[in-house]
């Protein structure tokens, strides 16, 4: 334990105490007696290991605010490959396709993150023809947002899902397989997204404007045969009849390393353009995402490393090193009771010394020497619980708090914060069973009105990030800690 001395005003505490957790009575009154009073910060070691989540989390459209795709290789966790998969569905049903409907093309276009700074963005103009108009294109290139090894590239499939997806709202686990069909679409990305305007020579008049993303081609033929050819059929007729017919697509890709790359689920379009015996260049919307079910699969093929590591995991006496990684990876595991919690109590029963604040502190390993993004948030527990952390509901509305503060993320010595100090004050001074905390990367969403909606709704599933952390080792100074400060009358 090291012991660092502070002195505070006592309007100074009175402040903090309101700003950690909003009950300053919990501290008592004798705080608040003398014009000064003193504090200590003391630290403490924590028995710390390794969650083995089980390479899985819930992946349905109810967690499903972004999707990833792509799949990335390092030695420490090893390989994650995730793919998307979704029901397709009509934007209208049965539509008038005309007589002897042909399609001339289908378009999908899917929207991943990319960089807007000027550095890295590239422009172009030239003339074209564009439907026998004389025009101008302006494509503008953007550098697409990557988890892992940026300058790869990587094959973009999609292919037809051939088994019912079932109902929205059926919760559906990362690690879920569909079967499929035929590839309907190939594109090879070459990790740049592009957005395409055209006008008018003349007088500038717009004649297409197309969002940065990627268009991928489709087979013809197949919707065709799937859609074009059943005009004024049952199969287009309903919602559930053209789910049955149609069932949905797949998206995946063909390479084991490369990057990661995250989208919206609900900005994926996909297009049928068509002629018929009156018109061309008729088009037909079909809606992804949004409505539909839709998932995420995420797949692992773990390094010996990780294996070995999951497989001595030390509940008792912690673990040296712990693997932390968003998409369904491992968490940590932290006991809050043994020789800290026992100090605690001692304290604040002996000499009524009341907690200010408590934070759990994790350093990066030395062994995590790379430039992949660091983990910026957490998500906290209490083991088996399903809800939120005690101080993440008393300080939810206050707009200054932070359950997890960072420190030089972007170099090696990075290091966490992790504010447990209406937890800890519970266990200390009111006698609360203290139960171990889980902690996994991502951070938790709010609903439309900014209110937290559940424990589970959160960014886990679609948070690439993952870091070694020092766990429970007694040869490093920067070994896992619990830092309390606290003032005693």
């Amino acid at each position: 334990m090291r012991k660092i001395k502070l002195y505070l005003s006592a309007f100074l505490i009175g402040g903090l105490v309101i700003g950690c957790n909003s009950e300053t009575d919990d501290l008592g009154v004798q705080l608040f007696n003398k014009d000064a009073v003193s504090g200590e910060v003391n630290s403490y070691d924590l028995v710390v290991y390794n969650v083995n989540n089980g390479d899985e989390v819930r992946a349905d459209s109810y967690a499903l605010s972004m999707a990833t795709l792509g799949a990335f290789t390092e030695p420490q966790f090893g390989m994650q490959k995730a793919s998307y998969v979704t029901q397709v569905r009509l934007s209208s049903y049965s539509p008038n396709l005309g007589d002897n409907p042909v399609v001339d093309s289908v378009v999908v276009e899917l929207k991943p993150e990319y960089y807007t700074s000027v550095d890295s963005i590239i422009t172009s103009r030239g003339n074209l023809s564009y439907n026998g108009v004389s025009a101008m294109q302006t494509m503008t290139t953007y550098k697409a947002v990557k988890y892992g090894k940026a300058n790869l590239p990587l094959t973009i499939k999609i292919s037809e899902v051939t088994e019912n997806l079932g109902v929205v709202g059926t919760e559906l686990k990362s690690n879920k397989k569909v079967s499929e069909g035929v590839v309907l679409g190939t594109k090879v990305f070459d990790g740049n997204v592009r957005a395409i305007n055209i006008v008018n020579s003349s007088n500038n008049n717009s004649l297409l404007t197309k969002e940065a993303g990627i268009r991928i081609n489709l087979d013809k033929a197949f919707f065709q045969q799937k859609i074009a050819n059943k005009n004024g059929a049952t199969e287009l007729a309903s919602e559930s009849a053209f789910v049955n017919h149609f069932k949905g697509l797949r998206f995946y890709v063909e390479e084991n390393d490369g990057y990661l790359l995250t989208f919206a689920p609900n900005e994926v379009k996909m297009t049928m353009y068509y002629s018929n015996d009156s018109s061309k260049g008729n088009a037909l919307s079909l809606n992804l995402g949004s409505s539909n079910v839709h998932l995420s699969q995420i797949a692992y093929n773990r390094s010996s490393v990780f294996n070995t590591i999951m497989n001595n995991i030390n509940t008792t006496d912690g673990d040296a090193l712990l693997y932390v990684q968003g998409m369904g990876g491992s968490g940590v595991g932290v006991k809050l009771s043994g020789v800290a919690v026992e100090s605690l109590k001692k304290q604040y029963q002996e000499k009524k010394s009341a907690i200010l604040s408590a934070k759990i502190r994790l350093y990066t390993a030395n062994i995590w020497n790379n430039t992949y993004a660091k983990p910026s948030s957490y998500l906290v527990k209490e083991l088996g619980s399903d809800s939120f952390l005690t101080d993440l509901i008393t300080m939810q509305t206050n707009a200054n708090y932070s359950l997890v503060r960072t420190y030089a993320i972007n170099n090696n010595s990075a290091y966490y914060d992790i504010d447990i100090t209406k937890t800890i004050k519970d266990i200390v001074e009111k006698g609360v069973v203290s139960k171990d905390l889980v902690i996994n990367v991502g951070n938790y969403l709010r609903g439309a009105n900014g209110s937290l909606v559940s424990e589970s709704y959160n960014s886990n599933v679609y948070s690439p990030n993952r870091v070694i952390l020092v766990g429970t080792d007694v040869a490093n100074e920067n070994r896992a800690k619990l830092i309390v400060t606290n003032v005693a009358k």
